[in-house]
This record gives C-alpha cells, structure tokens and sequence, in this order.
C-alpha cells in the first residue's frame, strides 16, 4: 500500500537531501515531483519537509559538515537507534553522527558501512517517515552500489538482519534484493569497473514517476544531468540523474502502476 503509517524495524523509511542550496533545491524537486517544501523553521535548522498532498515524503536541509558532498541519504527505521550505532561500530562501519534527537520527531545517528557508503538510522517518535511510497511523486526504492558485495552483505545481516537474495541478470551482471522477515526492502549491485576510482559506494534513492522519460526531459530541461537511462527493467522504465547541485537520485514508472 502506498500509505504508511509505520513501519517494521530494518526496513528503509526516509530519505532527506543536503543541498548546498537549499532554496534551489526545493525549487527544482518540488517543480519536478510536485512537492510543497515547507519549512520547518529556525529551531530545526530550516529543514523542509517536502510534502505530496499534505504527506511527508522526503527532507532537505543545508550542508552542515565541511567537506560533505550534495546527496540523498537513506533512512533505515530501528528500534533504538544506539543500539543499531553499537551494531554498526561492532561491525566494523564509521559513524559520522552519533546519535541525537532531533526535537521530538525521533532520534537519528549517520554512518558508513565498511565499504564506505553512507547511510542513516531513524528511531521514530512523532515522524515515522515517508507517509507515502511507491507512487509517482513518492521514494519508491533504496539501491546501494558498492565496491564489496560480500562484505556488504555481511555488515547489513549484523546491523539490520537483512538477508541477500543474489540472481543473475544476464551479461555477467548480478544484483542483490535486500529482504527482511521474506519481503523485499532494497536492493544492491556491484559498482561497474570502469567508474572511476575516487566515487565512493553510495546508497541511491529512486522515486516513482507516471513518465520516465518526461521526467527526465523536465528534468534536464531545469539543469539537472543525465547519468543512466531511461531504460526498462521487469520492475518499470528507470533513469539516474544528478541534480543542479550534483546529488544523484533515480526516478522509475513502475509497471502497473
């Protein structure tokens, strides 16, 4: 179901942007998916809750650290987000953010997993997460890319209890569907060769569109860059793009819907 009101410990459930520009990001997100950024005021640094018909479906606020590049960060909800950091430390990841509240919407902590892509955990309390997923205008899906499968998969089974369903997909490619408790939360395939070796492993969100290549054409129309696609998979017609900021994300028309 597209509407959420909560959701079972492990899975992925948001996803926020930093941007260094944070009005221009609204501005080119909202224009593209239809969102309404609305701004949560001073007392949480201006964070915009990017909304679809009123819902909360994704986040962006300014770049707080030095250094740290334009991207969507993926949100996996727990239990108790310390707990989940000590996981993480003991399974040899690094934590950027140890955990903090965050007002009295939940408690939060960023990391990266040892094959360096950076990830979040979310201990809800009054913000669950995307109320809303897996439509057009709405985070349809989390997809790492990283340069150690095997160690991939055994960080997230330690940390989160994911299991990791490999299948061939033809012209010597594999990918790997993240599952929890039998059901499919994500996904993870092995960075390409050729990409260059400073691009670190990234976690990717993709979120759905009633028109691929529409979208696209809107969207490098407003400035945004063309990395992959459009192209077809059994799951729908998918394309990654990097913003005007150069934060990657993807967008996908699922089949079906």
């Amino acid at each position: 179901m597209p509407t959420r009101t909560s959701y079972v410990p492990g899975t992925p459930s948001w996803v926020d942007l930093a941007s260094p520009d944070l009005a221009a990001s609204a501005a080119f997100y909202s224009l593209l998916f239809g969102w309404d950024a609305v701004d949560q005021g001073p007392e949480s640094g201006h964070y915009h809750m990017m909304q679809k018909g009123g819902v909360p479906v994704a986040g962006a606020a300014t770049i707080m650290m030095e250094g740290q590049p334009p991207a969507w960060t993926t949100y996996v909800s727990v239990t108790d987000a310390d707990e989940s950091i000590a996981k993480v430390k003991a399974a040899g990841g690094m934590v950027f953010v140890e955990p903090m509240d965050v007002l009295d919407v939940g408690r939060m902590a960023v990391f990266a997993d040892p094959t360096g892509a950076a990830a979040a955990v979310w201990q809800p309390r009054r913000h669950i997460g995307a109320g809303l997923v897996n439509e057009p205008g709405a985070l349809a899906w989390n997809e790492l890319s990283t340069r150690d499968v095997p160690a991939a998969k055994a960080f997230y089974a330690d940390v989160f209890g994911w299991d990791a369903e490999t299948a061939d997909m033809g012209g010597g490619m594999e990918y790997t569907m993240w599952k929890l408790d039998g059901q499919d939360i994500g996904g993870m395939m092995a960075l390409p060769g050729e990409v260059p070796a400073e691009v670190p492993s990234y976690w990717l969100a993709y979120f759905g569109v009633a028109d691929c290549d529409a979208t696209v054409a809107a969207a490098t129309g407003d400035g945004a860059t063309l990395m992959a696609g459009p192209m077809d998979i059994p799951a729908g017609r998918f394309a990654v793009l990097a913003d005007p900021n150069g934060a990657a994300f993807g967008v996908i028309a699922l089949a079906g819907t």
